[in-house]
């Protein structure tokens, strides 16, 4: 094992796997405790869109990506404040409507691009220097972010009316929110993909969630679930030739099952049932 750190596309790829990991298990949090599961889905999409027309047109992949991610983001904040439509109609739309756009780009090219689909499934183990380095400095923004808001994201995370009446700015906060989901999954999308890329911002938190009441400790929980299975998802894909994005969203996903399954608040609710 020890040889592989020798090489050093594995250390970018193992390095770029634990940022991403961390990062969007927790961001992961906020998602999951403000519902906003597939606000990630359709923004990944979205992000893939951006990147299909960076390749069509001959650009940079990762400024269209934070454009169409945010864009995508914010429209459908937009929809929910103004009450136009249900969440999971909007987002049903614009998740459909960017894939079709994402379609359409990669139907317009003359030539197979094989980069373009490493975006879609994931390649960790492609990451060049430079895109560890963009994943580096825009992971410092989100985080920085994170930990400047912590409290008042929070806030929002579990009553946005409550922080608006307590004088939070929460309509500002939670777009911020939207915002730091947008760049987490542009980040994110070389590693695992955009099609599974939500699937890691949820499976991690979601995991940490069944372990404890404490919300300091879901946020280390989550964080740690979050990087240990992409760190183990490039070992496993590497040792067995396997696609690395599907291999670390499985992995995550079979700490979900132990995780519900050795779930202290289940075998507490278990045991006031008996009681009862």
């Amino acid at each position: 094992m020890l040889d592989l750190l020798t090489y050093d596309f594995m250390q970018r790829s193992l390095l770029a796997a634990a940022l991403v990991g961390a990062l969007c298990s927790l961001i992961g949090v906020f998602v999951v405790l403000r519902g906003l599961a597939f606000i990630g889905a359709g923004t990944a999409h979205a992000a893939f869109a951006g990147v299909a027309l960076a390749y069509l047109i001959g650009g940079p992949p990762l400024p269209l990506a934070i454009l169409f991610g945010l864009s995508t983001a914010w429209i459908t904040g937009l929809m929910e404040e103004k009450g136009r439509m249900k969440l999971d109609v909007s987002i049903g739309i614009l998740y459909t409507a960017t894939m079709a756009l994402a379609i359409l780009f990669i139907g317009l090219m003359k030539t197979y691009n094989a980069e373009v689909y490493g975006y879609l499934f994931g390649s960790v183990l492609a990451v060049t220097p430079e895109e560890l380095l963009s994943i580096s400095l825009l992971g410092l923004l989100v985080l920085g972010t994170i930990v400047l808001f912590s409290k008042e994201l929070y806030f929002i995370a579990f009553d946005q009316e409550m922080a608006e009446a307590s004088g939070i700015p929460a309509r500002k906060i939670f777009y911020l929110l939207l915002s730091l989901i947008a760049l987490t999954i542009v980040v994110s999308l070389k590693i695992v993909g955009a099609i599974l890329v939500f699937a890691l911002m949820l499976i991690p938190a979601s995991s940490a969630y069944q372990l404890t009441h404490s919300l300091a400790q879901m946020t280390s929980y989550s964080v740690l679930i979050g990087a240990g299975c992409a760190i183990g998802g490039v070992l496993v894909s590497y040792w067995w030739d396997l696609p690395s994005g599907p291999t670390i969203v499985l992995l995550a996903t079979l700490v979900f099952i132990l995780a519900a399954l050795l779930s202290p608040k289940h075998r507490r609710l278990s045991s006031s049932t008996l009681t009862h």
